[in-house]
């Protein structure tokens, strides 16, 4: 009889790291009750999120500068004036 072989959904990444770092790490994860992948799983996620979040805010700059948006003010005058539109539209829709 044959056994089908496991299907394998992770993979061993191996990571050196400076001895006060090491340390650091595994005294963090064992006072939140983690294993050190999951803590370097967490990590990287958190590093993702953040270069996200970065990308975004540059995006963001460039099309409100493109925009002419420059302050927290106009952006209250835009959302209001698309608001606005809504209404006139769907007024107008009935």
């Amino acid at each position: 009889m044959r056994y089908p072989k496991e299907v394998r959904t992770t993979k061993t990444l191996s990571v050196t790291l400076p001895p006060e770092m090491l340390t650091r790490a595994e005294q963090l994860a064992k006072k939140e009750h983690r294993t050190m992948s999951e803590l370097v799983r967490e990590a990287l996620r958190q590093y993702e999120r953040k270069n996200w979040w970065d990308e975004m805010n540059i995006y963001g700059r460039a099309t409100a500068l493109a925009a002419g948006v420059k302050s927290e003010e106009d952006v209250v005058k835009a959302v209001h004036a698309v608001r606005q539109k809504r209404h006139v539209r769907r007024r107008q829709a009935e």
